[in-house]
């Protein structure tokens, strides 16, 4: 089932998330933000952003350019931070128009647990590590706009509400 996507400046976006709970309505949830993301169309798609406030995301990094090869991540953890700082275009769903330019890690090592109750540990490099940085700071209630200058941050805020 495809889901309606919050848009910011929705409240909701801007506040952390409960841990989530392993149970076949989360699994369903799962599902149907894999359904919302593929529609979109995103890369990843955190629960906040449905109006979910639960530890999970969703992601597809490659999607667009090769296969389906999605990840759901429950109560994921950033574990290290790791290589370089590189700046790059991302773009929000739930900021629907500008793509920013955003500073993140080039790798970034994290724990989290499967849908059925797996732990699961990975680095992830280039664009699936700035997805995952991405999309875990939606469960923070962090925005990209967050990490903008103020003069960035104005000039997209600006195109949004245009």
């Amino acid at each position: 089932m495809i889901l309606p996507i919050l848009r910011w400046p929705d409240p909701v976006l801007t506040t952390p998330c409960a841990p989530a709970v392993l149970s076949d309505d989360l699994r369903a949830l799962a599902d149907d933000m894999l359904d919302t993301m593929y529609a979109a169309p995103g890369r990843g798609l955190a629960a906040p952003q449905v109006g979910r406030l639960l530890r999970l995301f969703v992601m597809d990094a490659g999607w667009k350019d090769g296969p389906r090869t999605p990840r759901v991540l429950v109560n994921p953890e950033v574990v290290e931070l790791m290589g370089a700082r590189v700046v790059g275009p991302e773009g929000c769903l739930s900021i629907p128009g500008p793509v920013t330019q955003v500073e993140r890690a080039e790798a970034v090592r994290m724990r989290w647990t499967d849908l059925d109750g797996g732990p699961q540990e990975a680095v992830l490099t280039g664009f699936e590590a700035i997805c995952a940085q991405h999309e875990y700071d939606h469960l923070e209630g962090i925005l990209t706009l967050d990490r903008l200058s103020p003069q960035a941050r104005a000039e997209a805020e600006a195109a949004v509400l245009a």
